[in-house]
């Protein structure tokens, strides 16, 4: 199988490569190279075909012998500032929008969409008196007063969090995640319109050697990593007990190996959502405490009570629907990949 691989110089998209050569899959690299996350003087790497992914032209003979595509290339983050809106907006929407409509003129039918668990928003609660709920966006004045948990909009009682699975309903509360929900109905259109089949696999929180260091739009452990470097504590908001599910690289791009030969054998016409995930939810707190014992540092995490108003509470997907219909299981559990991150080799600071 012939690949086109993008946002291939990233950390998911060079173990995905490898993952795929190794599998005896041809892979086409494409990168787009963000300043926010390369520098503004970075250079793609041997092999890589840099292009704007914005522009359906820009595509030109690179799809031409291409039997499907892998689509990581993306702004992530929940969005540092308001400015950021409309780069979630042209380079993850646009993009995708572009990539699809050039693969349709090069008659390429099979893609695999880098999608995100921001897409559901608050994860799935249950109240003990009135069953599962879905609670409204936290208020401001909730969290000033330090009030983090989600509450039952009918009796005012503490709401449980549960596993969310793939049929729940999308409710993006962040820009990022809109832009996310927005890629997997242009997908999903698409699929539909050009006879095609896609899979969207919803990341959890990503992580693993290559992570980009030092930057507001890396990962949470990346930023532990980066304080505890600098000798400083890792800064933890909230009270630290938002529940998150944490999914080592590796076994990401496994799940694209999955989802990428699944497309063969899927019904033109259709797009499926599955979660990738480690099934092993963790605390923000603990993931600080991990990456500390990893770097050998008997460091508490310091719980700041601060907050992102673009942030939920809790959201833990359930990894089961991946393993029955995609064989796929995370093979990295958060209490092994996360102390050995402390030492991995991370991508230097964007400059």
């Amino acid at each position: 199988m012939r690949v086109l691989l993008t946002g291939s110089a990233g950390f998911i998209g060079t173990a995905i490569g490898r993952v795929l050569e190794e599998a005896g899959h041809e892979v086409v690299r494409v990168d787009v190279l963000l300043p926010m996350a390369h520098g503004r003087s970075a250079q793609a790497p041997d092999g890589t075909h840099r292009v704007d992914v914005r522009d359906a032209d820009s595509w030109g003979s690179l799809l031409d012998g291409v039997d499907a595509v892998c689509h990581q290339a993306a702004v992530v983050g929940a969005g540092v500032t308001v400015a950021d809106l409309p780069l979630y907006a042209a380079h993850n929407d646009l993009g995708t929008a572009a990539l699809l409509a050039a693969m349709s003129a090069h008659g390429v039918s099979r893609l695999v969409l880098a999608s995100s668990m921001v897409v559901y928003g608050e994860g799935r609660y249950v109240c003990a008196t009135h069953g599962d709920r879905v609670p409204p966006p936290r208020s401001r004045a909730a969290l000033d007063a330090g009030d983090f948990e989600n509450h039952c909009d009918l009796c005012g009682g503490a709401l449980t969090w549960a596993e969310v699975s793939e049929s729940a309903r999308l409710d993006p509360r962040s820009s990022y995640a809109a832009s996310k929900v927005a890629q997997e109905h242009y997908t999903s259109a698409w699929t539909r319109q050009a006879d095609s089949t896609a899979i969207a696999l919803r990341y959890h929180n990503v992580y693993g050697p290559h992570m980009p260091a030092d930057t507001p739009y890396s990962g949470v452990a990346a930023i532990f990593r980066s304080s505890l470097e600098r000798g400083e504590a890792p800064q933890v908001f909230e009270d630290g007990g938002q529940q998150r599910d944490f999914v080592h690289v590796d076994d990401v791009a496994r799940a694209n190996l999955a989802a990428l030969e699944a497309t063969a054998t899927r019904e033109p016409g259709t797009l499926a959502a599955y979660n990738v995930a480690s099934g092993h939810p963790v605390t923000i707190s603990e993931v600080a405490s991990l990456v500390a014992k990893g770097a050998g540092r008997e460091v508490a995490p310091a719980v700041t009570g601060r907050y992102r108003i673009g942030d939920v509470r809790h959201v833990v997907a359930s990894p089961l629907l991946a393993e029955k219909e995609l064989g796929f299981r995370a093979e990295v559990l958060p209490e092994v990949g996360l102390p050995a991150f402390a030492t991995a080799p991370l991508r230097p600071p964007a400059g």
